[in-house]
């Protein structure tokens, strides 16, 4: 995006860039940049706080008064000490045949409708897996932590795609549960932590290295620090 920024601006359009790691977005050096201590993925801070948002789009465009490159930072962080967990209640089990991961995912579908339709569709599952094929992509990832080959399980997809729509798929569900917007990566934690779904996807991330599938088959099956 810096790149993009000098290409833009010798063609004579001013640009700004938000950067939330100060080390990036000063060693990229684009021509007008923000750094705002905030969590990955809220450029703006604060979910529905337009107040807190509008400053910092101030500050952003204040930087257009400068005739100089500048890289300067937003007068207020947000800290995310990486413990919190959303509190949200899983559904009891209504199937006792099915493995309680499959039986989790298709106990959430209700509150994944709810959330799907409070979000407009921003966040959720659909990029590969549909909300209707969540259980039977779960079922894949049960039969690599099984011991099944990672190739031969059946995974819909990229197995890195297919876990992020199960994960969409898992915290549009708590997002329709909860009455806040919760800190940037708590219902992550949740799913991982709390969920029978995120023990499965844990634990197949562990089976495909053993069976030393290519690094990022498995490595991005979870955040990184995973």
């Amino acid at each position: 995006m810096s790149t993009l920024a000098h290409v833009f601006e010798a063609a004579g359009m001013a640009t700004i860039a938000l950067g939330s790691i100060r080390k990036q977005i000063e060693s990229a050096a684009p021509p007008r940049g923000l750094w705002c201590d905030f969590p990955l993925g809220r450029p703006l801070g604060k979910p529905g706080d337009p107040e807190f948002q509008h400053r910092v789009l101030d500050a952003a465009f204040a930087l257009l008064d400068s005739p100089e490159p500048l890289v300067t930072e937003f007068d207020e962080s947000i800290p995310d000490d990486g413990e919190e967990m959303l509190a949200c209640p899983l559904p009891p089990r209504h199937d006792p045949d099915a493995h309680p991961a499959i039986d989790e995912a298709r106990g959430l579908r209700t509150a994944y409708d709810r959330g799907l339709e409070m979000s407009n569709g921003r966040i959720a599952a659909g990029r590969v897996v549909q909300a209707d094929d969540i259980p039977a992509a779960i079922e894949a990832f049960i039969r690599i932590a099984d011991g099944t080959p990672w190739d031969e399980a059946g995974i819909p997809g990229l197995p890195m795609r297919v876990s992020q729509d199960i994960r969409g798929y898992y915290e549009t569900a708590a997002l329709a549960m909860v009455d806040h917007a919760p800190p940037a990566w708590a219902g992550t934690r949740w799913f991982l932590d709390a969920t029978e779904t995120g023990k499965v996807l844990l634990a197949a991330r562990k089976e495909m290295e053993r069976q030393e599938a290519p690094q990022p088959m498995w490595f991005y099956l979870t955040p990184g620090d995973r």
